[in-house]
């Protein structure tokens, strides 16, 4: 058996192969998308009062109330687990909103092991319908 290349099978073979290509490219973006926690790192000890920066990539921070496609604004999860992801973010000690934009935060936490990680939300501080998330990281904060 042969394959006879028609034009009909040239315009299902090129039709498959644009198929692919814009699936591999929306696939490259998407995980091309991430926030991460660049300081302090994970295991590090910190003083009681300590920075951390907060990192985004394929996204554009954007104050609360900003409804542009591919942005959103930081918030940090401190000692907590990840929130309900089709709810508005809590608002708490364990769940601080930076909703100007900030990309890093002075924080004072008592003597210990704490964890942090971040999550991006939307303008109206709910996470993406691809939520990004960083990684959870242990610190340990020094009497």
């Amino acid at each position: 058996m042969s394959l006879i290349m028609t034009k009909k099978n040239t315009k299902v073979v090129s039709l498959i192969a644009v198929l692919i290509f814009s699936i591999n490219l929306f696939a490259d973006e998407e995980s091309s998308k991430r926030v991460i926690i660049l300081q302090p790192g994970n295991g590090e000890e910190v003083h009681q009062t300590f920075e951390v920066f907060f990192g985004i990539e394929g996204m554009t921070l954007a104050p609360a109330g900003t409804y542009t496609t591919a942005t959103g604004h930081h918030h940090l999860i401190i000692d907590a687990d990840l929130p309900n992801l089709s709810l508005p973010i809590p608002s708490s000690s364990n769940y601080l909103h930076f909703g100007k934009g900030q990309d890093r935060a002075q924080l004072t936490l008592s003597p210990g092991k704490h964890t942090l990680q971040l999550i991006l939300g939307d303008g109206n501080h709910i996470p993406h319908k691809q939520p990004l998330i960083s990684k959870t990281i242990e610190i340990i904060v020094r009497p």
